[in-house]
């Protein structure tokens, strides 16, 4: 499962391995723990099959592999959807390419679609998920979803939000915990982020507290009926085009920082109350950001804005910090030769702000917005602004998106 070249360094001992020798050697490895998962989840599935599906596969799985028995539940789920609705997951799996972990995203977001549609969305995944990590799978798994069953779709998001609770979990010591599950993630979205603003607003005005002390502090003030902090109103970013915005279409639109929505869910976002909508143009045939529209409720803020809208969401690949909870950093030093602006900026949250500081990490803006970052092993990895659409033929007649 790994190659004479890292053989040779497993023997050698880890004490001679340079930084490059150890990058080597974890990822060998890595695709060969993936070759064996996928072995893992056949043997489960044909243990599932052989008891028809009885509950205590779960309980036998859990004791056998000292899990949880919702891990455990997890696993024989997802083994049996990856032996019979998702074939090209588990081959990909067989490659070494795609995580167990990873499958079982894919497996969780496809669940609820008929064996059909199921492998049609496996079939759209397969050139999507190499190279990716599990959040990223699990984004590009609940677009592929969408995409084959809307109607469908609609349906699941009207029943979850319908669901929405508040619980409460009583913890050691005189803590305890509040959550609101399942609440409509533009609300939940925006709650989050005045939570965080106002909490980093008291942090910069000397509080001595932990960022997750204030944002608890803040939460609970609100709740009780207090300021919170500095009141702000707070921002989401809804990609949407106007065909899907108007009804024409019901391609499924995108939230910064969570993912992807149904059409309709995503067309009662927009028409809520106190909503901005923007004109934003965009390159039809690579679906890039060119230029953002001036007409709007409140005065724009200008290139910062543009690059957030641009950006979406922390440039460094896998991160999903919304932009608008980021860092506005040059690419290339201000020190070095960095622009200040469009094609010399980028949205890094601050954990990445402070790691493309850190001594051998090198990044390089292209002027199509491409992100190239090299470790300090020498390694290189891709960044590309996401297309508020997906490419289109020169002789398309759908309108842009706004």
């Amino acid at each position: 499962m790994v190659g004479p070249g890292v053989l040779g360094l497993v023997n050698a001992g880890a004490g001679s391995w340079s930084d490059q020798d150890c990058v080597a050697v974890a990822q060998a490895v890595s695709v060969g723990i993936t070759r064996l998962e996928a072995v893992r989840f056949r043997a489960l599935a044909q243990l599932n099959r052989h008891r028809d599906g009885a509950r205590s596969v779960t309980q036998e799985v859990a004791f056998a592999l000292s899990l949880g028995d919702n891990h455990a539940g997890a696993m024989v789920a997802a083994a049996e959807a990856l032996t019979t609705r998702l074939p090209r997951t588990l081959h990909l799996m067989d490659q070494g390419v795609v995580s167990g972990f990873g499958a079982m995203k894919v497996a969780a977001a496809t669940a609820w679609l008929s064996d059909e549609d199921a492998r049609a969305a496996d079939a759209l995944l397969e050139d999507r998920l190499p190279g990716r990590n599990a959040d990223q799978i699990r984004k590009a798994a609940s677009h592929a979803a969408i995409t084959v069953d809307r109607e469908g779709a609609e349906a699941r998001a009207e029943r979850h939000r319908e669901g929405r609770r508040v619980t409460v979990r009583q913890g050691e010591t005189g803590v305890a915990s509040i959550e609101v599950e399942d609440g409509p993630v533009e609300k939940v979205t925006a709650a989050y982020r005045r939570i965080d603003r106002e909490a980093r607003a008291l942090r910069a005005g000397g509080e001595t507290r932990t960022l997750d002390q204030l944002r608890a502090d803040v939460a609970l003030d609100l709740l009780l009926g207090g300021t919170g902090g500095v009141s702000e109103r707070a921002e989401v970013f809804l990609y949407m085009d106007l065909a899907t915005y108007l009804g024409v279409s019901d391609d499924p639109a995108e939230l910064a920082g969570h993912g992807y929505l149904p059409a309709g869910v995503a067309r009662e976002i927009a028409s809520g109350p106190g909503t901005v909508l923007r004109r934003i143009i965009t390159d039809p045939l690579s679906g890039q950001v060119l230029d953002l529209g001036r007409e709007r409720y409140r005065p724009t803020a200008g290139l910062g804005e543009f690059v957030r809208v641009r950006d979406r969401e922390c440039r460094r690949p896998g991160c999903h910090r919304p932009a608008q909870a980021c860092d506005l950093d040059h690419a290339v030093p201000w020190q070095h030769g960095g622009r200040t602006s469009a094609d010399g900026l980028i949205d890094l949250c601050r954990r990445d702000h402070r790691l493309k500081d850190e001594p051998g990490w090198t990044y390089r803006l292209d002027h199509d917005g491409t992100l190239t970052i090299t470790t300090p092993t020498g390694h290189t990895h891709h960044s590309t602004p996401p297309p508020l659409h997906d490419p289109r033929p020169r002789d398309s007649e759908e309108p842009p998106p706004f």
